[in-house]
């Protein structure tokens, strides 16, 4: 038997159809590398950047909420449209659903937090400690923020130090820069 993109289209809806995708998985090229986009009946649940090593991030998704994922770039379209609007700088606020279940309970407050900071706007990591409750615990902070498994649509670009200094990311400091520079930050 021949799989032809039909065949491929009715498998991926028959499944969807019937609840067998717990995590849905895509790509997408972007100003800053090709993304790894995830998301469950949930919502958007990972972002991965090229440099992360794709069958660790799959792997720890399958370990930590479900083996049953799928390629089902159908799913991620919203979440795909709000990235291209937001790279060419015509959205500053997501409105995708978002599924914290990658992130622990002082984590989820952190980015929480982060979520709310404004477009163009930035936030030190100790201004993000006092607001989540740990007024001395800017680097537990900065550990939450260097774990997000949302970046991007969760802003902890804009993120950092004391100072103005441009502080860590995740995706690395080419990328920090490139983003706040996207939003005049």
């Amino acid at each position: 038997m021949t799989v032809t993109p039909a065949l491929t289209n009715r498998f991926l809806q028959g499944a969807e159809a019937k609840g067998l995708v717990d995590v849905a998985v895509t790509t997408m090229d972007s100003p800053i590398g090709t993304l790894l986009l995830m998301a469950t009946p949930k919502g958007l649940v990972r972002i991965a950047f090229e440099d992360e090593n794709r069958d660790e991030v799959l792997g720890e998704v399958a370990m930590q909420l479900s083996p049953r994922i799928l390629e089902a770039p159908r799913r991620l379209d919203p979440v795909r449209r709000e990235l291209d609007r937001y790279f060419a700088g015509k959205l500053q606020d997501f409105e995708v659903p978002l599924d914290w279940a990658l992130v622990g309970d002082f984590a989820r407050k952190v980015l929480r937090r982060t979520a709310r900071i404004p477009y163009g706007s930035v936030a030190s990591y100790g201004e993000v400690a006092l607001e989540v409750g740990t007024p001395r615990g800017a680097r537990a902070v900065g550990n939450a923020l260097g774990s997000n498994p949302i970046p991007v649509v969760v802003p902890c670009h804009r993120v950092v130090r004391t100072g103005g200094a441009i502080g860590g990311y995740g995706g690395g400091l080419p990328r920090k820069r490139w983003l706040l520079a996207l939003e005049g930050g």
